[in-house]
């Protein structure tokens, strides 16, 4: 579904963030990509989503190049993006953040939105509140909804454990396993390499802007090398 080539990209001509990276996610996969911090990981996902231009190399969605096109046009095409951090409207409440994640598609929100209070049941409960009032992984279920209402193939995730407590955490990664399982293909840069190797099919590593190693995730994580500098074993 999606495949990344050959990507050089960074934040300006002379910052070359990644120096030629592939990367492949394939209809009903969890890939995960794990890396030390200034890898480029999240570089390559706000790269796929439209916020940075590529410098060199070829980003595909069905077999249609986005590369550089504008993120919106890029949603449309079925690519959404949860960035890290600022990815939620912390004044409004629940139910207009979903309003605002289907923005693309009004006609079809109401419905989508409905569809989400039966998804996340938490967010049900709390459709009135505003989002500032959420707890740390209530937020995160909020902003990956937002996404969904695009009823997004592929799922970019940035870091969506970080801050979060283990129990937390914890029930987030079972929230993606689910809207995976759901149908949606699912690209996530996350810190917690162990738990990302867990619920991943293959996982790529980056160091240093390029590809380190890449695999099926069990595999990686059962390599005494990768277990040694990656997980902390």
């Amino acid at each position: 579904m999606l495949r990344v080539e050959h990507l050089v990209a960074g934040y300006s001509a002379a910052d070359e963030v990644l120096k030629g990276v592939d990367l492949r996610v394939d209809a009903g996969e969890i890939v995960g990509i794990i890396g030390p911090n200034g890898a480029g990981k999240s570089t390559l996902l706000k790269t796929i989503a439209g916020l940075l231009a590529p410098g060199r190399g070829t980003i595909t969605f069905m077999d249609r190049a986005i590369g550089g096109h504008p993120p919106r046009e890029i949603c449309r095409l079925g690519v959404a993006y949860v960035p890290q951090e600022q990815n939620i409207f912390p004044s409004m409440t629940v139910r207009e953040n979903l309003e605002m994640g289907g923005f693309i598609d009004p006609s079809a929100a109401r419905g989508r939105i409905d569809r989400a209070f039966e998804r996340f049941p938490i967010l049900a409960k709390r459709r009135r509140v505003a989002a500032r009032a959420l707890s740390g992984g209530e937020r995160q279920v909020l902003a990956m909804a937002m996404a969904l209402m695009v009823e997004p193939k592929v799922l970019l995730l940035d870091e969506p454990s970080a801050g979060l407590s283990p129990i937390a955490a914890e029930r987030l990664f079972e929230d993606i396993v689910a809207i995976h399982r759901a149908g949606t293909a699912i690209a996530m840069v996350e810190q917690n390499a162990r738990e990302a190797l867990t619920i991943a099919s293959r996982a790529y590593i980056l160091v240093d802007g390029r590809n380190h190693r890449d695999g099926p995730a069990a595999a990686l994580a059962a390599d005494p090398d990768i277990q040694r500098i990656f997980l902390g074993a």
